[in-house]
């Protein structure tokens, strides 16, 4: 026993159309909902969601007479709406082709203006450091560059804290011995 697959949303519109295009008729919602399980295999359940879908891409013609909806499409109305779209569509592609082509006349001119010398690299290497990115890379490096300085500082000072307990040296001894300033300190 294998289930019966059912229909995606586009084969259902197509079937749909199918319908009216073949009878050429006007359909009312519980019409349809009889006619297209039978006829085409579209669920009874779909049918007022396929008609909607229809309805609000041009496709079908839909009036509201008392209380009843009636459903109906010509032919020539589908055929008018697709032609519609595919003028819009060929409309978008031709601008599209046209702003291309300007863009790679603009890129042409550019190119003719610039020609590479031997000054051009000098130019760059001159203007290097107000690049961005060769900022920042100062930047980090300098960063680096203080947190080793301010480890290093550390050290020495561990190092003149152990020979003061150790060996009980002042402390203005010590720096004149090793040759350490006066006012040496972290970097801020």
């Amino acid at each position: 026993m294998s289930k019966k697959k059912g229909l995606r949303a586009e084969e259902k519109r197509t079937l749909m159309m199918e319908i009216f295009f073949e009878t050429k008729d006007v359909f009312q919602l519980k019409d349809l909902e009889k006619i297209a399980p039978k006829e085409k295999g579209i669920t009874s359940l779909s049918v007022k969601e396929v008609l909607q879908s229809l309805v609000d891409d041009g496709m079908f013609d839909s009036e509201r007479v008392g209380t009843s909806n009636y459903y109906w499409v010509f032919p020539s109305k589908a055929l008018h709406a697709r032609k519609l779209k595919l003028e819009s569509l060929e409309s978008q592609l031709s601008e599209g082709s046209q702003k291309h082509a300007s863009l790679q006349k603009s890129i042409e001119k550019a190119k003719i203006g610039r020609c590479e010398t031997e000054e051009e690299p000098l130019k760059t290497e001159k203007y290097k450091n107000c690049d961005p990115q060769v900022v920042e890379e100062i930047c980090q490096a300098s960063k680096v560059a203080n947190e080793d300085d301010n480890r290093w500082t550390d050290n020495i000072f561990a190092i003149k804290s152990w020979v003061k307990r150790k060996f009980g040296f002042e402390e203005n001894k010590i720096d004149k011995t090793f040759g350490i300033p006066e006012d040496f300190d972290y970097i801020d």
